[in-house]
């Protein structure tokens, strides 16, 4: 092939495949570098590299060789002395240079050689970005013509020459679709295969209606609507549950359209599938209530034992069959929608087990009196029922109101028990040291094969295994291989152990209280005893010195109040009244009054005494106090 063949070849292929032209060059030159080293019989441990100039097509081939000096044993391998130094000047002999290596007729060998390799890169270069394309695109719709319709499935052509494959339990049951129809479908899976990627549609699924919803309302799309849930029985029904982001949207309104014009183009897209939209409540009673939709409530009643979320749904006779819907899809579809299992009674029904209720709990009809005040009223009305004779719509409202009456209190029952067990277990807890809970099992002391066993049956704190104990001694001694024995030997090994009291709290030191409420402390009732006089003795020592300095400070209009709230400083001020004489003046010349306030350990309060400075002679000098 002339370099201008070559170079036409490659202007084509970039064209053609729409790739980057760095991975073709890349393709083409690994494939010359095969081409060379078949072509000459190179060994894969030479190093071989080729060179394309995309401008001419020009393919430039270099191999590292062996310099010689005179005569070459081997071409492949060898250069001589001459030729390796107009590559590199310092060449000598033996040192390994990299020189061209081009044979005279490459260009027609590698056509011939060069032209499966480069087809497979390039189908590898392709599978790849198809790939990654549809990676972005799962959990989207995309669109695409039928290209086959066999057993397995539909063969689906997309964008990219990509083939995907719809199997068949991913088609709208009904739906017949035929050669070059195109279809949207949501992308379920792509997965890397031996032939390129796998991509696998669907039509069935609901995320299908979740993108075929926001293409159509642009209030999803844009988050002022949100779906909350959906359910649906591809090509039958299906239930969407939307709610509204900002006050003031109607979110069903939004989804239907006007005339209903949104709802219908999805309808039509899905087949005729009959599609309910419904409000999300956060109260599960009334979004169930709308989830059983188009049949009227009269009344649901939630029970949630032991994590069984279980609805009783209360309905008229009349619709009845409304709520269940054909084959109990109605049903099923609302059970899916709220997560809740819906039990579906007729008004009649429930009144009749209400009244077995009633009259089989002696303490439940204590409860009632009303309600069993209405038991002849209901049960005169059930019999005519049973005997398929007309009841007025007064008798129906009469049934309601004794039913509901009934099934409220009987949920109140269980949720006082629910809350009596709670408690119950509170307390139980409570009388566990709390330190026993983060105590490893193998710390209890028991014996191996016990410990084995309690380790097997899921027990790993000492604390798990002592609250077991005190709630459901039977759950232990029910375990295989833990008798009477076994059981005394937990006890005793249980009682044997002992938990580190938790550290106290740090206690605030209380405010400096009032006078007045050691007075009020002084007049309490107790008996005379010889430490109860000694402590009122130095009360009332304590509260002398308080009331000497109170009329101390009498001049200057302090009360007791602002006592308390001066700096211990203001304490230590120099007595010397104006009204003593000389000679007192004298005697007392030098010496200073003081009240200082102190903790009384013995009293467990703050006090205040007087103090005078040392003298010279004192210990620690003139200035301690």
């Amino acid at each position: 092939m002339a370099k201008s063949d070559f170079a036409l070849a490659f202007n084509e292929v970039i064209e053609e495949k729409q790739l980057a032209k760095d991975v073709v060059v890349a393709a083409i030159e690994s494939a010359m570098v095969s081409a060379y080293r078949r072509a000459v019989g190179a060994s894969t441990a030479q190093h071989v590299e080729a060179k394309l100039d995309p401008e001419t097509g020009a393919v430039m081939v270099y191999a590292e060789k062996e310099v010689v000096e005179d005569s070459m044993v081997d071409e492949r391998t060898e250069v001589l002395l001459d030729e390796a130094r107009k590559v590199n000047p310092e060449a000598q002999p033996g040192d390994m240079v990299v020189v061209e290596s081009t044979p005279a007729d490459f260009g027609r060998v590698a056509a011939q050689t060069a032209r499966q390799v480069i087809q497979q890169r390039i189908r590898e270069a392709e599978r790849s970005n198809q790939m990654e394309y549809f990676q972005r695109q799962e959990g989207e719709i995309v669109s695409g013509l039928v290209q086959a319709v066999n057993a397995q499935g539909i063969t689906i052509g997309l964008d990219m020459k990509a083939e995907g494959l719809m199997p068949n339990n991913q088609k709208i049951p009904g739906e017949r679709l035929k050669l070059h129809d195109r279809v949207r479908a949501v992308v379920m899976e792509v997965k890397d295969g031996t032939r390129g990627p796998q991509i696998i549609l669907s039509r069935a699924h609901r995320n299908f209606l979740r993108r075929l919803l926001e293409n159509e309302v642009p209030e999803i799309y844009h988050g002022i609507v949100e779906i909350r849930a959906i359910s649906r029985e591809p090509g039958a029904r299906a239930k969407v549950a939307v709610s509204a982001t900002q006050p003031g949207i109607d979110p069903v309104g939004a989804c239907v359209g006007i005339k209903g014009v949104r709802i219908q183009a999805i309808v039509k897209e899905l087949h005729d599938e009959k599609i309910d939209i419904i409000q999300w409540d956060q109260d599960p009673a009334v979004y169930i209530t709308k989830a059983i939709s188009p049949a009227r409530v009269a009344g649901v009643y939630l029970s949630d034992e032991e994590g069984a979320r279980t609805a009783t749904v209360v309905v008229g006779e009349d619709q009845l069959s409304l709520a269940i819907g054909r084959d109990g899809q109605n049903a099923r579809l609302a059970a899916k929608l709220t997560g809740w299992r819906i039990d579906i009674k007729s008004l009649t029904e429930a009144a009749t087990d209400s009244l077995a209720k009633l009259q089989g709990d002696a303490e439940l009809s204590a409860m009632l009196p009303a309600a069993v005040e209405m038991v002849p009223q209901i049960q005169e009305i059930l019999a005519k029922k049973a005997e398929d004779r007309p009841i007025t719509p007064e008798e129906y409202t009469s049934l309601g109101q004794f039913m509901d009456r009934v099934e409220r209190r009987m949920i109140q029952v269980k949720e006082e028990a629910a809350r009596e067990a709670d408690e119950r277990i509170a307390s139980l807890r409570a009388e566990i040291p709390e330190a026993a809970f983060a105590m490893p099992l193998d710390q209890a002391g028991v014996k191996e094969h016990i410990f084995n066993i309690l380790t097997e049956a899921g027990y790993e704190t000492v604390g798990q295994l002592m609250f077991d104990l005190k709630s459901e001694p039977n759950k232990v001694l029910g375990l295989a291989g833990i008798g009477a024995k076994a059981i005394q030997n937990i006890e005793e090994s249980l009682a044997a152990l002992s938990f580190p009291e938790p550290e106290p709290e740090a206690v605030k030191e209380e405010e400096p209280v009032a006078a007045v409420e050691e007075v009020a402390a002084e007049v309490l009732p107790v008996e005379a005893t010889p430490e109860v006089e000694k402590q009122a003795e130095r009360k009332k020592e304590a509260k002398k010195v308080v009331e000497e300095e109170e009329d101390e400070h009498a001049k200057d209009g302090v009360s007791l109040d602002e006592l308390f709230q001066m700096k211990p400083e203001m304490f230590q001020a120099e007595v010397n009244p104006d009204n003593e004489s000389d000679d007192k003046k004298k005697d007392k010349k030098g010496k200073k009054k003081s009240v200082a306030l102190e903790f009384d350990e013995e009293l467990g309060e703050v006090v205040s005494r007087k103090k005078h400075k040392r003298g010279e002679d004192d210990d620690g000098g003139g200035e301690d106090w």
